[in-house]
């Protein structure tokens, strides 16, 4: 039988290493999982076990034959239970796994032992596959964010880079109650956000509805009764509007086909990877919009820059991390920028003034933090402030989506209104001479 030679942490934290007969690797893994050892290092001997140990084995292993079986084969039907390929999961699922994984971390748990406990939950549904191929993996000597890309593309380049800042940092419980609540933010802004929308929508949609009817059914028939009133003469201004009305019913096939191809074209040179940066970069300019992006791009540069600092890591590879997590690709160019410029011996709050990305209040901030010799402190206070400047950014733009809807509906409706009496006023003044 085949011999291993493993490393392995122990429950209390010791390093524990040596030799196990298993008919391969996975059944290895088993083994040291039973002990309660977790492994960094397992890889196949090139000695194998004697004869005599091989047959002593072999008599206990018929002596417990039927228990081993039995065991082995429930392993094996689980694992068979466990979908192959990617698993799907939705944002509420993602946002429960954050959850709990970050609290058992945070409890003094490792990570294989927190996964494994997470497997055995009856009540966390799917996640219970997601854990049990992510504890394999993880198992195997595997980063966890490498597991995480592995296991699902739900988690996504943001979740599994902030993954990788928390692991090299040693902070990976509290990068991930920070995502966590970034998540559980994102998903209650959208709800709001749907919810505020209903009544606009619907008033939308009715004042669509009225403007057709209008120009349908309503503004022809007083065409007719104008044309056939002595002396009547139809406004300008209908005569336009009846004018785009026919030039609709006339190319309508054409005007959608066209709006389909420029949607598809936008889309195509926007996900071009040489229009990305530049794409980016327009996002950061666009009213009310590129002020949430640069408050939300703040919030989490300085989070975990704040997490990483705090636990020992130094300032430069901080950066890094902190680029790396970063998704706006033009925000990424000039955190390249402020990275060379540090790792040239430049001051940090001195390299951000270079940049001309960042506001004078956060860069004072950060420069108290450094000649106090408490950045990572000023990190998280600057980052708790543009948090509810972010908070503030959606607030406003939430308020304003209603008096707007409001307002284009009034001016649509009301424009319609008053080419008609316009009309009919107008009608009525021929009929009277």
């Amino acid at each position: 039988m085949p011999l291993f030679t493993y490393k392995a942490l122990s429950s209390g934290g010791t390093v524990a290493t040596g030799e196990i007969e298993a008919s391969d690797r996975p059944e290895a893994l088993r083994v040291l999982d039973k002990r309660g050892l977790q492994p960094v290092n397992l890889k196949e001997s090139s000695k194998q076990a004697s004869p005599a140990k091989a047959g002593k084995n072999a008599r206990k292993k018929e002596t417990a034959a039927p228990p081993k079986r039995k065991e082995k084969s429930s392993e094996i039907s689980k694992e068979e239970e466990i979908p192959d390929g990617p698993l799907k999961l939705k944002r509420a699922e993602v946002i429960l796994f954050t959850e709990e994984l970050s609290d058992m971390l945070g409890a003094g748990l490792q990570l294989e032992p927190a996964l494994r406990s997470m497997e055995n939950r009856q009540e966390l549904g799917s996640l219970k596959a997601v854990s049990q191929r992510i504890r394999t993996i993880v198992r195997d000597g595997v980063n966890f964010s490498v597991a995480l890309k592995k296991v699902s593309p739900s988690f996504g380049p943001l979740y599994c880079s902030l993954a990788a800042a928390g692991e090299a940092s040693g902070a990976l419980d509290t990068i991930l109650k920070r995502q966590a609540h970034y998540l559980k933010t994102l998903a209650e802004l959208q709800s709001r956000l749907i919810l505020a929308m209903i009544y606009p929508a619907f008033l939308v949609l009715v004042g669509v509805g009225v403007g057709v009817v209008f120009v349908t059914t309503l503004i022809p028939q007083l065409t007719e009764l104008i044309k056939s009133t002595p002396g009547g003469k139809i406004p300008f201004a209908i005569s336009m509007m009846m004018a785009f009305a026919d030039f609709v019913k006339s190319w309508w096939i054409v005007i959608t086909l066209a709006v389909i191809g420029g949607f598809l074209f936008f889309k195509a040179w926007k996900d071009n990877e040489a229009n990305k940066p530049k794409w980016d970069e327009m996002k950061l300019t666009m009213p009310l919009i590129g002020a949430v992006i640069s408050s939300r791009f703040y919030v989490q540069f300085l989070e975990t820059m704040a997490n990483l600092v705090g636990n020992g890591l130094p300032l430069l590879r901080a950066l890094e991390l902190s680029r790396d997590a970063t998704q706006n690709l033009s925000l990424r160019k000039k955190l390249n920028g402020v990275i060379d410029q540090v790792g040239d011996g430049r001051a940090f709050s001195k390299a951000m003034i270079r940049s001309g990305t960042f506001p004078p209040l956060l860069i004072d901030m950060i420069s108290v933090g450094e000649q106090t010799g408490k950045i990572d402190q000023s990190l998280r206070r600057a980052a708790e402030r543009y948090d509810k400047e972010l908070d503030k950014d959606l607030q406003r733009i939430m308020a304003l989506i209603m008096p707007t809807v409001l307002i284009l509906m009034a001016l649509l409706i009301g424009s319609f209104a008053y080419l008609m009496i316009t009309a009919i006023f107008q009608t009525i003044s021929n009929l009277g001479h």
